[in-house]
């Protein structure tokens, strides 16, 4: 009895875990015609929520992915290509909306500031590991061990 009751609660758990954003998308937004509502799934999947910036709006329930994703409908209904439709939505709303960003000039740093930091980390850890070792300071003269030995003496 208790092991039946252990796994409907596992059941029930993996099942309300897994059904979060799988419902983003309603029914009443979907287009009737399956090749563009796969390119609109497809465009929607990597444009970013504006207001959960973790998610696209194909996983948003936010009302303002609601209305990209039929914004996005809209111009694929209309005629418009996929760049043309990404495009505009970046036109309207910045580069931001991409979770992808576009390889441009612009965006160049962010792109390349990883190979650049881990190239600078490489080169530092190089140089570190081949420092020269530090010279060793020769020994104390008699004099100056006379006199060092005076001073101890005295206090």
């Amino acid at each position: 009895m208790k092991t039946r009751r252990f796994l409907a609660g596992l059941l029930l758990g993996m099942a309300l875990l897994t059904s979060g954003s799988a419902f983003a998308v309603k029914p009443d937004e979907m287009l009737s015609d399956p090749a563009l509502e796969a390119r609109a799934r497809s465009l929607s999947a990597g444009l970013r929520c504006m207001v959960c910036q973790n998610q696209s709006i194909d996983e948003s329930d936010a009302d303002l992915a609601r209305d990209l994703r039929v914004l996005v409908r809209d111009r694929l209904k209309a005629g418009d290509s996929d760049k043309q439709v990404i495009d505009y939505v970046v036109s309207r709303y910045g580069e931001f909306v991409l979770l992808k960003p576009r390889f441009e000039w612009r965006t160049a740093l962010l792109w390349g500031a990883p190979v650049l930091l881990l190239l600078v980390g490489g080169v530092f850890m190089l140089r570190a590991t081949r420092r020269p070792k530090p010279l060793e300071t020769a020994g104390l003269s008699a004099d100056e061990k006379a006199k060092l030995d005076a001073i101890l003496k005295r206090d």
